[in-house]
């Protein structure tokens, strides 16, 4: 019998050895992914998730449209951009009172933009095209937070510390909107933190200093840096721990065409994002009164040219360089050839940037307009182009459509879709 339990004694201990020797393997192998991901909490959670080193040089650019919504409207409204190749983010905030009308003489406040969310039975797909139309850009997800969600999600990570710019009183009883702050540094816990994000300006009408940004201006530029603030905290290692209460939260407040599919891919390069780096601004325009309402008219080059340094070419700025190194046009005086471009995309910003990049590589614009609405960008051949225009033109404008149409003043017609490629 003594003999019977040894025996057993022994197989049950090798069973155990091997047990630990698998483990000490497995957690070799896993260990070497980590560092193999880049170690730290990075390479962690990628390997947890099952990613390699490769997996993050595949990964695209995401853009999102970022709505606060206090009462029925969408008074906050920012775009935001991550690239996890270069590590590179922005945000950039509409001003909600942003003309996107047809017709100034007509305007109304339903030509704000802050409004198309009610407007359409509380729908966010309607405020991302208008969004998109106003850029110039393709922007696929939008993520709607109440105030609600957004202090919830303040005290979650136990407040957040931040430096408040000026004293700020106001009171409004119909919205139970009460703030009172002292400027200065301190912890901001959800009530505190809804105070200052929605601060315009005091009971005696005073507001943010002129250099700041004065009323809506000044709050745009308080909520960038207060999100800048928030993303730090939130990024914490015993933050990113406590996931499944922010996922609570965003069930029952957030609405977002973002699947968990979708936001697992990022999260191994966010936590590791320096958030000095971070680009924010305010989309480019002046105030103006239509129609006896006052509206904010956004500036239709300086917005092409602020979504060409922030969204589409961040690393080389306004200078927006497309790789056409590969094609030899050097025998071509390309001023001679005349081009045509037509706007189907709905987006003056869209026109404005691609048409400072085809005159920066040379070519003669002699006409633009507004044509009707089309999908995809297509390249019109009127005349006898030389092949290696043809190439360069397509690498320009994003398209791989060329066909052939009949002779006109212009050697080619560029129609511009709402779509690329």
């Amino acid at each position: 019998m003594k003999e019977k339990k040894k025996k057993k004694s022994k197989v049950f201990r090798r069973i155990i050895l091997l047990l630990l020797f698998v483990l000490l393997i497995g957690g070799a192998v896993f260990g070497y992914k980590v560092y193999q991901n880049g170690g730290g909490l990075k390479g962690f959670l990628a390997t947890a998730i099952g990613h390699d080193q490769n997996t993050v040089k595949n990964l695209p650019k995401i853009y999102c449209l970022l709505l606060g919504q206090s009462e029925t409207l969408t008074d906050t409204i920012m775009i935001a951009e991550y690239d996890p190749q270069m590590q590179q983010a922005s945000i950039l905030s509409i001003p909600r009172d942003t003309f996107i009308g047809n017709n100034k003489n007509a305007a109304n406040g339903n030509h704000k933009i802050n409004a198309v969310y009610s407007i359409y039975s509380n729908d966010a797909t309607y405020t991302l095209k208008e969004v998109n139309e106003l850029t110039g850009l393709d922007i696929k997800y939008y993520l709607k937070v109440d105030t609600v969600a957004f202090k919830k999600l303040v005290d979650e990570i136990g407040g957040v510390t931040f430096d408040v710019p000026i004293d700020m009183k106001y009171d409004d009883n119909r919205q139970n909107l009460h703030i009172d702050l002292k400027a200065g540094v301190q912890k901001l816990d959800g009530d505190k933190a809804e105070q200052v994000v929605r601060f315009r300006h005091n009971n005696d009408g005073t507001t943010y200093p002129y250099e700041y940004g004065m009323e809506d201006f000044g709050r745009m530029k308080t909520q960038r840096n207060f999100l800048m603030a928030l993303a730090k905290q939130t990024l914490k290692v015993e933050n990113i721990l406590r996931i499944n209460s922010f996922i609570d939260i965003a069930k029952e407040h957030v609405e977002t065409n973002l699947d968990f599919d979708t936001i697992k891919d990022y999260v191994p390069y966010v936590v590791e994002f320096n958030m000095a780096d971070l680009k924010t601004e305010r989309l480019p325009g002046e105030s103006a009164k239509l129609n006896g309402y006052w509206f904010f008219e956004a500036d239709e080059v300086k917005t092409a040219q602020i979504i060409d340094e922030f969204f589409l070419n961040p690393t080389t700025g306004n200078d927006e360089e497309v790789d056409t190194s590969g094609i030899d046009t050097s025998g071509i005086d390309k001023t001679k050839i005349k081009i045509e471009l037509l706007n189907g995309s709905n987006s003056k910003a869209k026109l404005e940037r691609i048409k400072k990049r085809l005159e920066k590589a040379g070519y003669t614009i002699v006409k633009t307009a507004d044509v009707t609405e089309t999908e995809r960008t297509v390249i019109i051949n009127r005349g006898d182009t030389q092949e290696a225009v043809k190439e360069e033109l397509k690498l320009l404008v994003d398209t791989q459509t060329v066909s052939s149409g009949e002779q006109t003043d212009a050697n080619i017609t560029i129609i511009l879709g709402k779509k690329d490629k």
